[in-house]
């Protein structure tokens, strides 16, 4: 089994395709003339996404971001799932570990070949390099510090590819928020300035525009930014299982070679 480095999605194609969906959904469906009374876009909405739409331009930017933390997610979803292979990570670190305890690498190979994924290709290439240190006229030492070396390579070349996206959605997570705050400031100069009024008097459209300017975009901020952040930390668990269980397994290939080898 070959250890073969895959490659996920572009964020950036992502974020740019994000980008431009949240602003047709922004402008054709936001700011159609129906959600607003009179079918005036300059008037009160009449129902949620008009008011959404009176959120103004910050609207569509957080949008982009709530969109691009859904698809990085699906696609690490499917990502890892493959990584990890076709059965139980937890039953298949069991019975690699038996099958060595046993001596028996044949089954020990045979249930990385079962299993498939990153996982399973990083601990068969640690099976190899065992039966391959076995002819070797070197220290017992030597022998070992190859076997740990060769899955400590393999994990390296996997690793990043475990890791890919996670970080842009990390950086969503306190991007988001900051926008939604940023947006929520907007909206409380626009209001502040309708309480001064142009006259005297309190532009009561003004005013209600800047309130929901505001509100929106907190709301918008908020969920984009919690959403990131479940996100990032269930994917990120998953990443240190499947690191756990390689270092688990590596630990047991190098104490069985020790257990069964004088040198």
């Amino acid at each position: 089994m070959e250890v073969k480095k895959s490659r996920g999605i572009s964020a950036f194609a992502v974020i740019v395709i994000s980008l431009i969906l949240a602003e047709l959904f922004f402008f054709f469906v936001l700011g159609a003339e129906g959600n607003f009374e009179g079918n005036d876009r300059a008037n009160h909405p009449a129902n949620f996404l008009g008011t959404m739409y009176k959120g103004g331009f910050v609207v569509p930017i957080i949008l982009s971001l709530l969109l691009t933390v859904v698809i990085l997610s699906v696609e690490r979803f499917f990502a890892l799932n493959k990584a990890k292979g076709k059965g139980n990570l937890v039953k298949f670190v069991a019975n690699v570990k038996q099958a060595l305890k046993k001596g028996d690498f044949e089954a020990a190979q045979q249930i990385c070949d079962e299993q498939q994924g990153s996982v399973a290709a990083i601990v068969d290439a640690g099976l190899r390099k065992y039966k391959e240190v076995e002819g070797m006229d070197v220290a017992k030492e030597t022998k070992i510090a190859l076997i740990k070396d060769e899955v400590e390579e393999a994990t390296a070349l996997q690793l990043p590819s475990l890791q890919q996206n996670l970080s842009i959605i990390a950086t969503i997570s306190t991007l988001g928020t900051l926008l939604g705050l940023f947006g929520t400031v907007l909206g409380m100069i626009r209001s502040f300035a309708a309480l001064a009024g142009g006259s005297g008097g309190v532009d009561s459209m003004a005013l209600s525009v800047g309130i929901s300017e505001a509100l929106i975009n907190t709301a918008n901020g908020i969920a984009t930014g919690a959403l990131a952040i479940i996100s990032y930390s269930f994917f990120s668990g998953k990443v240190d299982n499947m690191t756990y269980a390689i270092e688990e397994i590596g630990f047991a290939l190098t104490q069985a070679f020790s257990e069964t080898h004088e040198k």
